[in-house]
């Protein structure tokens, strides 16, 4: 789940622009005097928040059944716990956010390889799955690295270094253990109602990650690195990515109404080589298991300052209801045309309809 967290930091991001104004104002007041540099704290701004969301109809690529009527059903109902850090300190920002998906039981735990299937083959009823998804981003400001505003012109607000990682791990068979670093440039414009819109040119290197699927032993012996992987680690080779996301409040609404606002985000990640490591083995058409292009996005979220409405100004996004709509494409760069016995039926060339994802979603947020 390579990629869920800009959209629910907006509301902090946002936050923390207001922040750096308002200290700016307050320097500006004759009645006192302006805090030296040295006398600021660390950190300008700290933002930390927990959020429940259910998600009805997520998906997991290779878990599917088939209805009585012989339909294909590749979705199942998840439940996601998160928490998020977002900070604002002299010369850029910090995002962290580490989530946890409990799936429905179409989207089994080991022993099951499948709903109801066992990797002996034998009938179980094995539980939902649990996976643990850890994200990190930093960005460095040009303008505040270089003590300048030359990189501030028209609605360009500011260039900066991003470098990030993410990491996972889930208790299928399959247990995937992904680790993987980018590094590149953001560029931030501001958009009306105190919004944003950043792009990011990231490189992207998937370092390791694990297939049980691969393993040497599982189906014979094979040949280490030719037809089978010795412990099931998967390595891919750099690739491309670009990230985006916005937030605007939606300040033309009347004041007594202006408790909503929009937000989010979409990242395009490029093919990374075999999906198993073991290019040797990838066919043509269906039977393909080369990676694809991967599109990994929540295009709107729309946001209700609950806290806001309720309580007033000053406890504006300190408790968030909002709904979403999610899209995720070629899911963990899988070819949701081929991975035969993956994103398609081996037999029949038929999607398994698990390696794109289209829900629509909603959840609380709570900032302490």
């Amino acid at each position: 789940m390579s990629f869920r967290f800009k959209a629910i930091a907006a509301a902090a991001l946002s936050l923390a622009t207001l922040a750096t104004s308002g200290l700016a104002q307050a320097a500006d007041l004759p009645v006192k005097a302006a805090k030296k540099a040295a006398d600021l704290p660390f950190f300008l701004v700290i933002d930390n928040r927990v959020s429940f969301s259910w998600m009805p109809k997520g998906t997991d690529p290779g878990m599917w059944s088939v209805r009585p009527d012989g339909s294909i059903n590749g979705t199942t109902a998840k439940q996601v716990y998160s928490f998020t850090h977002f900070d604002l300190w002299q010369y850029g920002t910090n995002f962290f956010t580490i989530s946890m998906f409990k799936s429905g039981h179409n989207d089994p735990a080991s022993p099951c390889v499948a709903p109801g299937v066992t990797i002996t083959g034998g009938a179980a009823d094995c539980a939902g799955a649990t996976e643990i998804y850890g994200l990190f981003r930093s960005t460095f400001g040009w303008n505040e690295l270089f003590n300048t505003k030359a990189f501030t012109m028209g609605p360009l607000h500011n260039i900066s270094f991003e470098v990030g990682m993410d990491g996972n791990t889930e208790n299928n068979f399959l247990a995937p253990a992904k680790r993987d670093v980018v590094a590149g440039l953001q560029f931030a414009f501001d958009l009306p109602y105190k919004g944003y819109f950043n792009v990011a040119p990231l490189m992207y290197y998937e370092f390791l990650n694990h297939n049980a699927f691969t393993q040497c032993g599982l189906f014979g012996a094979g040949v280490p690195g030719v037809t089978c992987n010795s412990d099931g680690n998967v390595s891919y080779r750099p690739t491309w990515a670009v990230e985006i996301n916005y937030y605007m409040d939606l300040g033309f609404l009347p004041p007594n109404v202006q408790f909503w606002s929009i937000s989010g985000r979409a990242g395009w990640y490029g093919p990374k080589g075999d999906s198993n490591g073991l290019p040797a083995l990838s066919g043509t058409g269906i039977f393909s298991t080369k990676s694809k292009t991967e599109l990994n996005s929540e295009p709107i979220r729309l946001t209700f300052d609950a806290s806001k409405a309720v309580w007033g100004d000053k406890y504006s996004h300190f408790v968030d209801l909002w709904v979403a709509y999610r899209y995720w494409q070629n899911k963990f760069g899988l070819d949701h045309n081929a991975m035969a016995g993956v994103c398609t039926v081996a037999a029949t060339g038929q999607s398994t309809k698990s390696c794109t994802e289209s829900t629509v979603y909603g959840g609380i947020t709570v900032k302490f």
